[in-house]
């Protein structure tokens, strides 16, 4: 009887995990650049259960199963929608790759999410994120736009044309970077991944595609969100009735001994 609670324990904590992540990814739908994440379920252990009748062989052993546990959680990498906005500072990637962004600690990070603004700083205006974060050049330094510019555009490849109103022009190259597995990355929150052993170091992506005034929407799919979510409420539910059935079972099993 306890491994029977135990089993429908298992159910309830990791539906109750799929759920937690679904909230998560539908929360985040109107995020500029956010990745969707993915909860993936396996087997528990499996034990050999001797049937009596059976040779006691590998083949005359009946496996018996210990729920489910959370096998990984792995981010979609699939490109969101994107959105025509007609701002100067918005960016966007069509390919792979990420904005290298960077904290006043020197920490990096990595956004999908190019709505980026200036910031006055000492010595000109700083290119920050949404999250106030510098957003790093290709050699990851932070990008500064000269006092004074009057107008910015940027080619395909990523290099950034600032424009003075005294008619200078100064020139920098957005960082952009990819990783060998994407689905390793730390989520950061607002959108942010930070490289971990499981993503690889960063590199250099070739042929990704800046595209200036859009934005990159979530990858979020509500459709099928709001499917998954229906279907973890109903195991849910079925879990809970195992695991009441388990409890009325161990309750009739107490009182036999009266």
């Amino acid at each position: 009887m306890y491994e029977a609670v135990m089993i429908a324990a298992t159910g309830l904590t990791n539906q109750q995990r799929r759920l937690d992540t679904i909230a998560d990814n539908i929360a985040n739908a109107n995020m500029t650049g956010f990745r969707a994440s993915r909860l993936d379920f396996k087997d528990a252990l499996y034990t050999a259960g001797i049937v009596p009748a059976a040779p006691r062989t590998p083949d005359g052993n009946q496996q018996k199963g210990h729920g489910v546990a959370t096998a990984a959680i792995t981010r979609e990498t699939r490109q969101g929608s994107i959105t025509e906005t007609g701002g100067h500072l918005d960016f966007a990637i069509e390919g792979d790759g990420f904005f290298e962004l960077s904290d006043a600690g020197g920490g990096r990070m990595y956004t999908r999410g190019g709505n980026f603004y200036f910031s006055n700083v000492g010595d000109g205006l700083a290119l920050v994120s949404a999250n106030g974060y510098f957003v790093n050049d290709a050699d990851g330094n932070a990008i500064i736009a000269p006092h004074g510019t009057s107008g910015v555009s940027v080619s395909e490849d990523g290099v950034l044309s600032f424009q003075t109103t005294d008619g200078q022009t100064a020139q920098a190259r957005l960082g952009i970077y990819g990783f060998r597995n994407v689905m390793g990355l730390n989520a950061a929150g607002s959108g942010n991944y930070t490289e971990s052993g499981i993503s690889g170091e960063m590199f250099t992506t070739e042929g990704a595609r800046v595209m200036q005034g859009f934005l990159e929407n979530s990858n979020t799919d509500l459709a099928r969100e709001m499917t998954l979510m229906i279907r973890s409420q109903r195991a849910f539910s079925l879990a809970s009735r195992a695991l009441t059935t388990a409890d009325d079972m161990e309750q009739l099993a107490n009182n036999l001994r009266r």
